[in-house]
């Protein structure tokens, strides 16, 4: 049992674990976030410190292989967290070279506080005591703090603490790529400021991106002078003498600022870091706005659930506390996306992938603002994704599979598989199915806030250009009688090539070809929401005319889908079912049940293109983004049968023995398809998603960066899946599915400018209409409609049937 559901508690220093808890116990405001490596810490076999910026990239050339190859990550910017002490006769202390007498470090989600209380003895018999805290102002996104309280037990002296800021850092914390050039930063500037106060300037080498960062120290709430200041090529640092007594403890606080060249409203970085920090008190009068600040989000975006234990709350809420620390309010106007792995580490290089098909669902109902600066993210860069469809040969947009800063594809050409050390070819960037996640995204936005403003001026140019590209791209098989859709890769990136053939990409991969269908009957869909002028306009703009839109209902009416034989279980692509058979008991036994086949078979000298084996949910996808009834619509459209109460769970068996879950994603997915009919079956998925970073199943990818899509999809588990929650049609539906592991659930949404509180419990749901700016709204709860205005309240009851066999 957790001791707390609102704290990350850790109480034994463990040299090994700490990259992880690095990892999970970063503090951010989603401007920058910075890893919640100790003070005194050097990047190292057990430590990386980091901070990232919001699209903070830069782009560097490495020669492999005797190929020039480039690559854009997101930098690791100077380490403001700089502090250390030693006493007066002896070397800094390292947690590593004393004996710890007492630790705890305690991560505060409800108020955004990391913090550490140490009582160590060094080789002299001296104890010490340190509390520590840390904040990243999520009121003021320029603003973070340190506060220290240190005590001697049983001494008196002199200690020296010193204070610095490093830009000599690189990017180093993700070891399979450190083969590649990755010294991002030039130092332009550092200095002291007064008395006291230190100061550092940096540039990207390529991007020249500008960062500025100042800081100054207090001991017990004053400035004091430094006695020696240390300026390095590419550190500034300062050393204080401090007279210490006894059992009396002294307080130290480290403010610092932080500016970039891409901030909004000001003159220079590093003038106004200077100017920002000399105004700000101190610690505890930033502490407290930052508190507030995050009781406001807490109160509109908490979700409680009452399950198994408290370690299930505990997580979705560690999971809810990432998510606005990459993302938030501070992030509107950065012109930002969401990356995969967040702003917590390089993997993945910091780039937006479909992940955000996981995250959005859960800004949609607690922060559309944030929905929405993120697709104005995707519409900013639309002139590049049609320059790279024109280059591709198609028309409309081709989205790349990897975004950073300008919106070209960012997908590396080769990478190093770490199982064998060898540089391979990457095709993955034939992941056209991005594309489909945008227009996905869009329309769902539109569905739950209705709005037709973004719609008509940016979502609806989105839309089309996405249906043009399909409707390129489709082409007209005659022995068929059907288009297809060739050379792509799905979702599941084990498959690239067929076996033998020397050419990257598959046929006709289902949940490409069905996504493709969606994105055009949502085009047209689009063109009837809008008014007509406005319409007409767009489509002479984009020149889409009418025998464009003749072509593209033929193309829904036609669309290839693959399936197996006996045509009840949705192919995956083209000739899937006739791939090899996996020996699963001998991979599973040797490796675990989370699988990196792939990289797995390529050591041993084979490929996993020749077998029929999942990475993460495909095909199954389409079960995680469509009720029945919406996938009964489009197979109708396209002109197959569709029975979801027999093809659903034969795909899913199908699927289910060959999957080897080697992304977090996989667990989402499979958690959402058994909701409805193996309740017991999708709640241990739900708790193998749930505790895919906290307990790190992969076996140490979370120490280089959160994986976001899993955090939010555990999330919509919770609160779209067992409750059932759907919108379209202008309603909003329930129809609420508990485990039985499930007592109640609870959580406030966003719904057409309503501000509704839910409560489900077995056989009860609870609506509250707690006020807003529209009319009445229409519920549906299983077949029960009702009507809700502002202020009201709804109780309605509902049939529970128990999973649970008798006895059991």
């Amino acid at each position: 049992m957790v001791e707390d559901t609102w704290k990350v508690v850790y109480k034994s220093f463990k040299p090994k674990e700490e990259t992880l808890r690095e990892a999970l116990c970063a503090l951010g405001n989603g401007y920058f976030t910075t890893r919640g490596a100790a003070e005194e810490s050097v990047a190292g076999k057990y430590h990386y410190p980091g901070t990232y910026l919001a699209s903070g990239f830069n782009r560097l050339k490495t020669e492999i292989a005797g190929k020039w190859i480039e690559n854009e990550d997101l930098v690791n910017w100077p380490d403001w967290t700089v502090l250390k002490y030693r006493h007066e006769d002896g070397d800094w202390i390292q947690l590593s070279e004393v004996e710890i007498i007492g630790y705890r470090q305690e991560l505060n989600l409800q108020k955004g506080i990391l913090s550490r209380k140490i009582r160590i003895k060094d080789a002299k018999g001296r104890t010490s005591k340190l509390v520590t805290r840390r904040i990243v102002c999520m009121h003021n996104k320029n603003l973070a703090a340190i506060k220290w309280e240190f005590t001697p037990v049983n001494w008196s002296g002199n200690i020296i603490v010193h204070n610095g800021l490093d830009g000599s850092v690189i990017n180093h914390g993700v070891e399979r790529y450190r083969d590649l050039n990755s010294k991002h930063l030039v130092v332009l500037d550092t200095g002291t400021m007064g008395e006291s106060g230190i100061y550092l300037k940096v540039r990207t080498n390529q991007s020249e991106i500008i960062m500025a960062q100042a800081a100054k120290l207090l001991i017990d709430g004053s400035s004091v002078k430094p006695i020696h200041k240390e300026k390095l090529p590419e550190y500034i640092g300062e050393e204080f003498e401090v007279g210490v007594a006894a059992g009396k403890p002294i307080t130290i606080e480290k403010i610092v600022s932080i500016f970039t060249s891409k901030d909004n409203a000001i003159s220079e970085p590093l003038m106004e870091a200077k100017t920002l920090v000399g105004r700000t008190l101190g610690f505890d009068d930033l502490l407290e706005k930052h508190i507030a600040e995050w009781k406001g989000i807490w109160k509109e975006s908490d979700v409680k659930l009452e399950a198994d234990n408290g370690e299930d709350q505990l997580v979705l809420r560690l999971h809810i506390f990432h998510i606005f620390q990459t993302y938030s309010f501070n992030t509107i106007g950065i012109d930002a996306g969401i990356p995969a792995r967040g702003l917590h580490g390089e993997a993945y290089r910091g780039h937006i992938f479909w992940d955000e098909i996981f995250v959005f669902p859960f800004f949609n109902i607690s922060r559309p603002e944030i929905s929405k600066s993120l697709l104005m993210y995707r519409y900013r860069r639309l002139n590049e994704a049609r320059y790279a469809a024109q280059e591709a040969g198609f028309d409309g947009a081709m989205y790349p599979w990897q975004s950073g800063s300008n919106g070209r594809e960012e997908s590396q050409v080769i990478h190093l598989n770490p199982a064998s050390g060898r540089w391979l070819p990457d095709h993955t960037f034939l992941q056209r199915h991005v594309n489909a996640t945008i227009a996905y995204n869009v329309w769902h936005y539109f569905e739950i806030t209705g709005d037709l403003e973004f719609l008509s001026f940016y979502g609806a140019e989105m839309l089309l250009e996405i249906a043009k590209f399909w409707a390129s791209m489709a082409s007209f098989n005659k022995e068929k009688g059907r288009y297809e859709i060739l050379n792509i890769v799905g979702p599941d990136e084990y498959h690239t090539h067929y076996p033998g053939s020397d050419q990257p990409g598959l046929n006709n991969n289902a949940y490409t070809n069905v996504m493709a269908v969606f994105c055009l009957i949502h085009a047209l869909k689009t063109i009837k929401k809008l008014d007509k002028e406005i319409a007409a306009v767009l489509l002479e703009q984009l020149e889409i005319d009418k025998s464009q839109l003749k072509k593209w209902e033929e193309i829904i009416k036609k669309m290839f889908v693959p399936f197996v034989g006996n045509k009840k279980v949705i192919e995956q692509f083209e000739g899937f079912d006739k791939l090899e058979e996996v020996d699963w008991e001998k991979y599973h036994a040797e490796y675990g049940e989370v699988l990196r086949l792939d990289r797995i078979m390529e050591k041993e000298g084979d490929d996993v293109n020749r077998y029929r084996a999942v990475k993460q949910a495909d095909v199954l996808m389409l079960f995680f983004l469509f009720s029945s009834d919406e996938l009964c619509d489009m197979f109708g459209r396209m002109g197959y049968e569709f029975n979801p109460k027999v093809q659903i769970p034969e795909t899913i068996a199908y699927y289910q023995k060959i999957t080897a879950h080697g992304s977090t994603l996989s667990k989402v997915v499979h958690s959402w398809v058994y909701a409805r009919s193996r309740r017991e079956e999708s709640w241990k998925n739900f708790k193998k998603a749930l505790m895919s970073d906290f307990k790190d199943v992969q076996g140490g990818t979370t120490s280089e960066g959160i994986h976001l899509g899993a955090m939010a999809g555990s999330l919509d588990l919770i609160q779209r899946c067992y409750t059932g929650m759907d919108f379209r049609e202008d309603c909003l539906f329930f129809n609420p599915r508990l485990p039985e592991n499930v007592q109640k659930i609870q959580f406030r949404i966003r719904y057409r400018k309503h501000w509704l509180e839910i409560i489900v419990t077995k056989g009860k749901f609870e609506i509250r209409n707690r006020g807003g700016w529209g009319g009445q709204i229409h519920i549906t709860l299983v077949k029960q409609k009702v009507s809700l205005k502002k202020g009201e309240t709804k109780i309605l009851e509902f049939h529970h049937k128990s999973t649970k066999k008798k006895g059991a």
